[in-house]
């Protein structure tokens, strides 16, 4: 049986997703398993003649929250899928400003979903909007969205204004 590098690209990959331990992994995975349980219980009572109303309604808050946190924890775990075909054959210096550039793209995209969620916030914000059956808010729902992708937007812009990039 053929040994692992402690130094490979799995040492690499443990290393990096480490920090996913803290709170963001927990936040992420209680709303996957909120919806595991919500889903499970929906399943379960509209085969035994009992349906569990709003239950669409709680699962799309609960994937909002496992996907607010898990694209924060990636962006901070450097987990952002790339691709390196042009970056690796590059002097340092062209490479560490290609990177720079990336990084401040991604911050200027993230910053623009930032100001259409905030955007939307504010032009519903006096409209009270909340779900039909359960009458879930929607208000926190959409400041939680604008949060995390303006959170992701700071975390590249602030890779792109650090003198030493990684990819």
């Amino acid at each position: 049986m053929a040994e692992l590098d402690p130094h490979g690209a799995d040492a690499d990959l443990n290393a990096r997703s480490s920090p996913a331990q803290g709170p963001l992994f927990y936040i992420g995975a209680s709303g996957l398993l909120i919806v595991m349980a919500i889903e499970t219980a929906a399943v379960i009572g509209r085969h035994a003649g009992w349906p569990l109303l709003g239950a669409i309604e709680i699962i799309q808050a609960a994937i909002l929250l496992a996907s607010c946190s898990a694209m924060v924890s990636t962006t901070i775990n450097r987990g952002h899928a790339s691709v390196h075909l042009v970056t690796d054959h590059l002097a340092p210096r062209p490479r560490q400003w290609l990177l720079r550039a990336g990084s401040l793209f991604s911050a200027l995209f993230f910053l623009g979903l930032a100001i259409g969620g905030g955007w939307l916030a504010m032009d519903f914000w006096n409209a009270h909007e909340q779900s039909e059956l359960l009458q879930i808010p929607f208000r926190p729902l959409r400041l939680l969205a604008a949060a995390a992708v303006l959170t992701v937007a700071a975390i590249f812009l602030w890779r792109s204004l650090r003198s030493e990039s990684k990819p």
